[in-house]
């Protein structure tokens, strides 16, 4: 283990579920679980829509395919509805992510440009025992502030 991945590398934002439609799945997540619909917006990629809900402070993401050839659907035509991924809130990106390669961790979907949207990348399942965990550095792949931003923290 590297020096740097001694220190945990961030914090939890939220957790994103797949669904076939955010309509049905959001009936459950407000009227069983208490959340409140914070948006829905279309992703600027065009392969799915997210559908925001707020949970006592926790966000919850529903991620509906809108393009029927995009990973999204191919996800739920595999494995059906359910955790997609988690996301971790992770300063220094690319730092982190050179430590993590540099112990032998696979990690895909690399974006650390600003300028082109969200900084992020992701934890292959194959490196984290099954879960694809996504990093991010800002808002976009991101729901909430940075805690490192906050100073509330």
């Amino acid at each position: 283990m590297s020096e740097q991945n001694k220190e945990p590398i961030g914090k939890l934002d939220h957790i994103g579920f797949a669904v076939r439609s955010i309509d049905e799945a959001r009936k459950f997540w407000e009227d069983q679980m208490g959340a409140t619909l914070q948006h829905v917006v279309d992703h600027h990629s065009g392969d799915f829509r997210l559908g925001i809900l707020d949970l006592q402070g926790f966000c919850i993401e529903l991620l509906e395919p809108i393009n029927p050839d995009g990973f999204l659907q191919q996800y739920l035509d595999k494995r059906g509805e359910g955790i997609h991924h988690i996301t971790l809130q992770t300063p220094k990106l690319q730092d982190r992510v050179a430590a993590l390669e540099a112990d032998g961790v696979r990690v895909v979907d690399k974006h650390f440009d600003e300028a082109e949207g969200g900084v992020d990348a992701f934890i292959s399942p194959k490196s984290s025992h099954g879960v694809l965990i996504q990093l991010g550095e800002n808002v976009g792949p991101l729901n909430n502030e940075p805690f490192w931003e906050s100073d509330e923290e």
